[in-house]
């Protein structure tokens, strides 16, 4: 029996947060019409005030479900960072609502404490009403609460505060109209205050709600970084092996998605896979601050402390797309002379190369100003294929170079021998082991007298590749 495919991670955030944000607008809606209904019957100004809190909690779930739907789209050729950002906005209409039925109530307060009396009639559906709101209130807000953590959904958090501040709220309403029966009961007629007093309060509490609203929902219009990330993403990424320095980091939110930006200082002379692999290296630590950020990284190329005269020279070639090898410094009283080779194009015209090769010197003599005098070898890169002729077995050759590097104690051995013929002329090459413990400078001298000394044995050689091996390695 073949099951059904399991629903993608993306579309399951939709419908749970479509269906949070749905079922919020049906309790925000029954509950509205509940308190309209028992605050123009009983004339209670607490409950009206909560009809008011709650008719707008309504408008504010309309805004958030249609905002959900929104949000969630992703980037398009016109909205490159997504649609993130109706959320906020959605939050934003929503504080402003918050801000008018607080001074309405504030309004409304002011003229039953001091210039209006109304008596108001705390029936049994009254207090009803307000403890089963209370009730809805208090499903609401976990179910949204849960959804907006599981998802980071800066609309359904506000929704899920909005539903969890009404219940206080209504508890002080309910509060309002015990110490009017108490009153009545009592001839304690100071006590007929408690309603405006109480939806003074509720109005305390949206004061208080729309302000932390406001706050968030301002900074993510306006950008604002999430306080303390930028220092923790420079604290992760500081600690990247091969990162110099940290230039800029800068990040912004839409919706529940992060973007970082950052620059950050790389040795010159690193290869551009080594560079890409840094880059990666930086965006898992960004990752690890926010895990869904989108993550975009600048590489600056900077010079290390530790950079001696043959790392800075390497650099500007680098930056002019030249490799230069066998390079080598003299110091002739007190002056730095260098000799290095470059390897240019082979269909490259002598008067173009020439005029790279200076270019080159200038910039080196720029960038190290106590070099003196700069020699450049310039030699042809190889730019086509080359189709050998034939592959040629010669038995006396092979003895004849075998019994010249006998003569070089360190060698120990040669092997691997491979002879082509390559328009008219022979190359070869072959494997020389040598001991594990000898030196590179001295590898490439013995290497360079071995390739001397196969051609003063065979003339006819035109090219000679020799490949040190250690004399531990085994792969022959």
């Amino acid at each position: 029996m073949s099951s059904s495919p399991a629903v993608p991670s993306a579309e399951l955030m939709r419908a749970e947060k479509r269906a949070a944000a749905g079922n919020s607008v049906l309790a925000a809606l029954v509950i509205t019409s509940l308190k309209v209904v028992v605050g123009f019957t009983t004339g209670s100004l607490g409950i009206l005030s909560e009809a008011a809190h709650s008719g707008l909690d309504l408008i504010a779930s309309i805004l958030t479900f249609f905002s959900v739907r929104v949000s969630d789209k992703p980037a398009d050729a016109d909205h490159q960072y997504g649609h993130g950002k109706v959320e906020n906005f959605s939050a934003f209409v929503e504080t402003g609502l918050l801000l008018l039925t607080c001074a309405w109530i504030i309004y409304e307060a002011g003229l039953r404490l001091f210039f209006r009396h109304i008596d108001i009639e705390p029936s049994p559906a009254a207090f009803g009403v307000m403890l089963f709101s209370m009730g809805i209130d208090w499903w609401r807000s976990r179910a949204l609460g849960r959804i907006a953590n599981k998802y980071d959904s800066q609309a359904l958090e506000a929704d899920a505060l909005h539903f969890s501040t009404d219940i206080w709220s209504a508890g002080v309403v309910v509060l309002g109209l015990v110490l009017i029966l108490l009153g009545r009961t009592y001839h304690l007629d100071s006590l007929r205050l408690a309603d405006p007093i109480a939806a003074l309060f509720v109005a305390g509490v949206i004061v208080s709600v729309s302000w932390r609203l406001a706050r968030r929902t301002i900074d993510a219009l306006l950008d604002a970084a999430p306080a303390g990330v930028r220092a923790q993403i420079t604290d992760a990424v500081s600690r990247v092996d091969g990162v110099l320095e940290i230039g800029r980091v800068r990040i912004r939110r839409a919706g529940n998605r992060y973007f970082a930006d950052l620059a950050v200082g790389l040795a010159r002379n690193v290869t551009f896979q080594r560079s890409e692999q840094l880059v990666a290296a930086v965006t898992d630590a960004v990752h690890s601050i926010l895990p869904d950020a989108d993550v975009t990284v600048q590489p600056l190329p900077r010079a290390e402390r530790s950079e001696n005269i043959f790392d800075r020279i390497r650099a500007v070639a680098t930056r002019h797309n030249l490799n230069v090898h066998d390079i080598s410094v003299q110091d002739l009283a007190g002056e730095l002379h260098v000799e290095q080779h470059v390897e240019l194009d082979e269909r490259m015209t002598l008067k173009s190369a020439h005029d790279q090769v200076t270019d080159l010197e200038a910039d080196i003599r720029h960038d190290v100003p106590e070099i003196a005098e700069i020699l450049t070898h310039i030699e042809s890169e190889p730019a086509t294929i080359e189709q050998p002729e034939e592959l040629v077995r010669d038995a006396n050759l092979e003895r004849q170079l075998k019994a010249v590097a006998s003569q070089f104690p360190e060698i120990l051995d040669v092997h691997n021998f491979v002879i082509t013929r390559v328009r008219g002329r022979l190359y070869v090459s072959c494997h020389c082991t040598l001991s594990d413990d000898l030196s590179l400078a001295r590898v490439h001298d013995i290497q360079t007298e071995l390739e001397i000394r196969f051609k003063q044995a065979a003339p006819e050689l035109f090219r000679v590749l020799i490949h040190p091996e250690p004399s531990t390695d085994n792969r022959r």
